[in-house]
């Protein structure tokens, strides 16, 4: 099992004293938010893209994907989405999602994870779909030229939240770089037990998101091993399936606390079976 932790817990910290923090605490790959103040495209220039691969292969450790689903340098976590009923706001994340490919192809990274449509707010659901394919059709020919998948994260109170309609949503896209970012905390708010997905889903994940959640299956993410969440079984249930990338830790309400959060997290991963 390979593990990973999201610098969006790092918010604090610039992305080099970020990677470098993670790796010292003994993770084997790390996230990379594509968003201020780490790595947001039009802000983060060739040298810096550079210095990022430098650090990160100086350190033996490699990026598990990068999170494009963030978007605070114009907006917030949700917004601009691909969804808006603005179409000028709709580009506004299309271009940043494609910014995004161009950047995992400069730093060698396999995936990006991104929001699943967005907030369906003062839009038609099913108008909201044929908006998201939309955007879909067009970062598809981007991401197979590249050669980076684009991961669909499902979350809740969002276009996409459980994994049936996810597995709807792939009916209608044909492509082999559109896959899940199975997120395991997010199914679980969703009323959906992850451990049971995992097989189920393992065809289409492309990366896996763990954090725990708490028994009222609000979602804030919590610290592995301080919710409900039997991620004991969910991790077998991925060691058996035979996944074999990266399994990312993302704590980003604990911006106040990453190092003891990120180093908290490592420890429950790596005693799981004890």
């Amino acid at each position: 099992m390979k593990y990973s932790f999201s610098t969006n817990a790092f918010r604090k910290y610039d992305i080099q004293a970020a990677i470098k923090a993670i790796a010292a605490l003994g993770y084997s790959g790390v996230e990379i938010m594509c968003d201020i103040p780490h790595a947001y495209p039009p802000l983060t220039s060739a040298k810096t893209r550079k210095e990022i691969a430098r650090v990160v292969k100086e350190l033996g450790i490699s990026i598990a994907n990068l999170n494009a689903f963030m978007l605070y340098a114009i907006g917030d976590t949700w917004h601009p989405s691909f969804i808006e009923k603005e179409e000028h706001k709709r580009r506004q994340r299309i271009e940043h999602t494609i910014n995004c490919l161009y950047l995992a192809k400069d730093l060698e990274a396999k995936s990006i994870s991104i929001e699943p449509g967005g907030p369906v707010i003062g839009v038609d659901r099913e108008w909201a779909m044929g908006a998201f394919l939309e955007a879909i059709s067009e970062l598809t020919p981007i991401a197979e030229k590249l050669k980076v998948d684009v991961l669909i994260e499902p979350e809740p109170d969002l276009l996409i939240e459980t994994s049936g309609q996810f597995l709807k949503l792939m009916e209608k896209v044909d492509s082999p770089a559109v896959k899940l970012n199975f997120d395991i905390g997010h199914f679980y708010c969703a009323f959906e037990d992850p451990a049971r997905l995992v097989h189920q889903l393992a065809p289409y994940t492309g990366h896996y998101h763990l954090e725990d959640i708490a028994p009222s299956r609000v979602h804030r993410h919590l610290i592995p091993g301080e919710g409900a969440i039997d991620l004991k079984a969910v991790l077998a249930a991925i060691e058996y399936s035979g996944y074999d990338g990266f399994i990312t830790a993302e704590l980003y309400p604990y911006e106040d606390r990453p190092i003891e959060a990120a180093s908290q997290a490592l420890q429950y991963l790596t005693n799981k079976k004890e």
